[in-house]
């Protein structure tokens, strides 16, 4: 499997980005996928996630919940991020992930990683 995010960059406080995450490599549907962040001098921590039905049930961080969105698009073997109403304390390199057991998701593990796309927020 190959994860490739993009979308990332500099945005300011109240602005608003949207992540992209290409699969390949295997099939697409078969795969739960999550988003994650590090940010700097922190540990990698869970954003969102959703399954592998397309319109299927999302779960997302508590620090995000009602500004990030997660959908994906099963023709076009993707999945995004809308990220609205930035803050600063969203900084990070953000990577999304794939396994096809959710539950490997849930508790920040994993299988497949993609290389991650910075995120700044200025304030």
């Amino acid at each position: 499997v190959q994860l490739q995010a993009s979308g990332g960059g500099l945005v300011q406080a109240g602005g608003s980005l949207r992540l992209s995450c290409a699969f390949s490599g295997l099939t697409f549907i078969s795969y739960h996928m999550g988003w994650f962040r590090q940010a700097p001098g922190k540990e990698r921590e869970f954003v969102a996630s959703i399954i592998r039905r397309s319109g299927g049930s999302t779960k997302y961080a508590d620090p995000v919940k009602g500004r990030f969105t997660v959908s994906r698009d099963n023709a076009m073997n993707a999945v995004y991020l809308q990220m609205n109403n930035l803050e600063p304390e969203d900084t990070a390199v953000y990577y999304c992930a794939a396994d096809q057991n959710y539950h490997q998701i849930l508790i920040n593990a994993p299988t497949y990683w993609g290389q991650g796309t910075l995120v700044t927020v200025s304030s």
